[in-house]
């Protein structure tokens, strides 16, 4: 298994890319921004559009930052792929994105175990334009620093089901907003097209009760109605409810007779 190593920007904050890494870079743009098309939500494109992100090299996070800042008042934090979690969440609640200052190889093309600046970028930058969505964040990395351990996993739980895998309401049918999902060409076609995929409506208890595992494409997703369901999320007692939810069982995949679509 190879090890990456994350690479260190320089003084003016510039990070050095191979020929070869940007390669992969605008092989992975390519591909993945044909296959989102009418699978993406219409506030993800219009957040790629605003970020006029290159297909032919790997855009630097200082730029980046230069476009959230003035959008949502967020920038990008260079950091290595698996950061400790008070850090990761330091960073959330001070509007800074961490984002992993390596990309994948090749062989590891269709699945990479860690987050690399494609998925960082890709999948989740765009979606920092839109407020309700970059609202979440802060405030989500501001409760996890209040948590428990035990509570943090519970959390954790809604990240994933949100952020990372979340699926969305339009006019147009279900459509995407996780980043997990929109940095992957399988996890897009399988999330909204499989028939082994099981999609439910979004219920907090029900997804702090989900557990979830990254090595394999998800069999869960959960489905909000717009974005400013977050907002809804934001104004609830997380904090006492994830007490409550240690008390019940954790629900290790959702039955068949859950799948509504």
């Amino acid at each position: 298994m190879h090890i990456y190593q994350a690479k260190v920007p320089d003084a003016h904050g510039f990070i050095d890319f191979s020929m070869d890494e940007h390669q992969v870079w605008h092989t992975l743009f390519q591909r993945q921004e044909k296959i989102i098309q009418n699978r993406a939500c219409d506030e993800f494109i219009h957040g790629l559009a605003l970020l006029e992100l290159p297909n032919d090299r790997i855009p630097q996070p200082q730029d980046i930052s230069k476009i959230l800042t003035k959008l949502t008042g967020w920038s990008i934090e260079p950091v290595p792929a698996i950061i400790p979690a008070h850090q990761f969440f330091s960073l959330l609640a001070n509007k800074k994105f961490p984002a992993a200052s390596f990309i994948r190889r090749y062989e590891d093309l269709e699945y990479l175990k860690e987050p690399d600046i494609f998925h960082e970028i890709f999948g989740h930058c765009p979606l920092l334009t839109h407020p309700a969505y970059a609202n979440f964040l802060q405030y989500y990395g501001k409760l996890a620093l209040q948590a428990s351990g035990a509570q943090l996993k519970l959390l954790e739980r809604l990240f994933w089901f949100t952020i990372e895998f979340g699926l969305i309401r339009s006019n147009q049918g279900l459509r995407i907003y996780g980043g997990g999902i929109l940095s992957s060409i399988q996890e897009t076609q399988f999330s909204l097209e499989s028939k082994e995929a099981l999609r439910h409506p979004f219920d907090i208890t029900t997804v702090m009760a989900t557990d979830y595992r990254y090595d394999h494409i998800q069999p869960n997703y959960f489905i909000i109605n717009q974005l400013e369901d977050l907002y809804e999320l934001m104004a609830l007692d997380l904090l006492a409810l994830t007490a409550q939810q240690l008390e019940l069982p954790t629900h290790h995949q959702a039955s068949k007779s859950e799948k509504i679509f």
